[in-house]
């Protein structure tokens, strides 16, 4: 597999998929179509979940993100999720900015939906 990147816009968020298990989505996501930035994503993803690392790590470090992006982040997670479920570790780590309860909020959100655990990381 070829490592995915995606340098980030006003509009879109900077994209690592690295198949060393490493994955970054950083910056905001206001697509008013969604699905042409995300569904080379899930795709990417779906091939990668076919022959996974051991450990998955993805890094979510959105400073904001309309309800369509909401979307597909929530299904990029329960993508990865289903590795748990093979037998595989994911290790969500979820930022966000000191004082932004609606960010920690989603993450929290999404973390309860996936009966999953996530790493809240609080930065400045």
């Amino acid at each position: 597999m070829e490592r995915f990147e995606v340098e980030s816009t006003k509009k879109t968020p900077q994209i690592l998929l690295d198949p060393d298990g490493t994955f970054k989505i950083s910056g905001r996501s206001i697509h008013e179509d969604p699905s042409k930035f995300y569904d080379p994503l899930v795709k990417w993803i779906n091939e990668y979940c076919s022959n996974p690392k051991n450990v998955t790590t993805i890094e979510i470090k959105l400073e904001y993100f309309n309800s369509g992006s909401a979307k597909y982040i929530l299904n990029i997670l329960q993508i990865l999720s289903q590795l748990i479920n093979m037998g595989f570790r994911l290790v969500v780590n979820w930022y966000y900015e000191e004082g932004d309860d609606d960010i920690l909020e989603r993450g929290e959100y999404y973390a309860s939906i996936l009966d999953t655990n996530f790493n809240f990381i609080e930065f400045e």
